[in-house]
């Protein structure tokens, strides 16, 4: 790597795409900071000669003192990646609202926090690069999972507006949109759809969805894939906007891009 290395904080740097992010950016030569409630899974960032700070990213004492602990050792955030989030399913009737809102709390309002706060570094020093880890569901929506992709939408939306305001600062906003992706993530989905909407009218439609939740894919994408999209965004001289990456990423996305409305509906529902 010719460029200078680049400070970088990654939330959801104990498991998933988030550690994977971690340790590739280490391996490029990086000096990376992961951010994660689970400190002992992030053993493999510190091995690697990165560094581990417990947070909660609900907390926004938390994240001010992650951000802190960055400036006060590097004098400088070059890097956000914005990884931590949480998903949710169950019908929008029946999921209480109190959940959804701690959906948005982790997956708008906390990368949104972390945003006002590196900012100030990033525009004394001229650049940076807000690099939000979305998913395909920033675009799309299937049943049973509204508050999710709800999340998703409103974190892209943020992205947009975010890119065009920071820019003249020489500060990039990037989107990352992975399919499907073999993590923990989704562990609790079976779960979650037949807590929340497991009996009554859309019980039918949950055990359907749970079940090929349970039986998972075999073609689903290592997070490595995810992580290359993120040092690419991290690294380029211009980086794209969004990086759609992983299995089905860019085909399901083109297919909502044409089909209209109603024919994406009865597609995705045929087998729900």
């Amino acid at each position: 790597m010719t460029m200078e290395p680049r400070v970088c904080l990654i939330t959801g740097a104990s498991s998933g795409i988030g550690l994977a992010a971690a340790l590739d950016l280490a391996a490029a030569g990086h000096t990376v900071y992961g951010a994660a409630r689970r400190v002992p899974n992030m053993e493999p960032i510190v091995a690697a000669g990165g560094h581990a700070i417990r947070t909660d990213a609900r907390s926004g004492g938390d994240l001010e003192r992650a951000v802190d602990t960055v400036l006060d050792a590097e004098g400088r955030i070059d890097v956000l990646v914005n990884n931590a989030g949480s998903v949710l399913h169950g019908s929008v009737e029946e999921v209480p609202l109190g959940l959804a809102r701690d959906q948005f709390e982790l997956n708008v309002l906390a990368p949104a926090r972390l945003v006002q706060l590196v900012l100030p570094s990033m525009r004394e020093h001229g650049f940076g690069r807000i690099v939000n880890v979305s998913s395909i569901g920033g675009e799309i929506a299937l049943p049973l999972g509204a508050w999710y992709y709800a999340s998703k939408h409103a974190l892209e939306a943020l992205s947009d507006t975010l890119r065009m305001e920071v820019q003249p600062f020489g500060i990039d906003v990037v989107v990352v949109q992975p399919g499907i992706i073999r993590t923990p993530f989704e562990d609790s989905t079976a779960a979650q759809l037949r807590h929340y909407s497991g009996d009554g009218l859309y019980a039918d439609r949950a055990e359907a969805m749970a079940k090929a939740a349970e039986t998972g894919l075999d073609d689903a994408s290592d997070p490595a894939v995810v992580a290359a999209a993120i040092r690419e965004a991290v690294e380029a001289d211009r980086p794209e906007t969004r990086y759609a990456v992983g299995h089905l990423a860019e085909r399901l996305l083109d297919l909502n891009r044409s089909l209209p409305d109603r024919e994406w509906d009865a597609m995705v529902t045929r087998k729900a």
